[in-house]
């Protein structure tokens, strides 16, 4: 065979494998750069439309690991409790709007969330709150909305029908509210007020479009 085609067969496959390679390593730091940016999101707080910051959550169930984010995407879960809120907060004459909106402040709709100070359930109860109302499974979502909603309807009732009373006692507990004579000077119990009236809004405005509807 010719010199020449020699040459030339082993420059094509020499370029061939060149290529590859560069294509292989273009394609790895891409991934490598996608992965950097994706791991500073998930570790960095977002802000939400109206300014809240939030971090996205990691969540694993059995195999699959995926991120939840706020509010909007929620909509699955809100519904899949949508029924027991409804006959609960009925029960007990309280707004199903305000109870979606304390659920989505305390908890996101996680049935299984645990606080830093030992609350539980989608309404964090604490275990010796949920003991006091009787409930027996604090994370049956039945049983946690039910008896959130009972403790909820009693500080309403303890401070005379004055929401943010009752959203501060549930948060800092009723006698911190008592000791202060009204909302404690704490900003995270003000945030809190501030962020279910939020949600409270929001719940408030969806379930009358879907009312409309009907």
């Amino acid at each position: 065979m010719d010199k020449k085609i020699i040459i030339q067969i082993l420059s094509v496959k020499v370029f061939r494998v060149f290529f590859i390679l560069t294509m292989v390593l273009s394609v790895a730091f891409v991934s490598t750069r996608v992965a950097q940016t994706t791991a500073q999101v998930m570790n960095e707080p977002a802000v939400g439309p109206h300014g809240e910051q939030f971090r996205f959550s990691k969540i694993e169930t059995g195999t699959t690991i995926r991120y939840d984010v706020p509010f909007n995407s929620r909509h699955k879960k809100e519904r899949l409790f949508h029924p027991i809120i409804l006959q609960e907060a009925n029960r007990y004459d309280v707004d199903p709007a305000l109870v979606k909106a304390i659920i989505m402040a305390e908890s996101g709709y996680n049935p299984r969330a645990v606080s830093k100070k030992g609350a539980k359930g989608l309404m964090q109860l604490m275990p010796s709150t949920a003991e006091d109302l009787g409930v027996e499974d604090i994370f049956n979502p039945e049983q946690n909305i039910s008896g959130g909603i009972r403790y909820f309807k009693q500080l309403v009732n303890r401070f005379d029908g004055d929401v943010k009373l009752a959203l501060a006692a549930y948060n800092a507990g009723s006698q911190t509210v008592r000791d202060h004579q009204g909302i404690p000077p704490y900003k995270s119990t003000h945030y809190y007020i501030e962020k279910v009236f939020k949600y409270y809004q929001k719940y408030k405005n969806q379930m009358t479009v879907e009312m409309n509807k009907a």
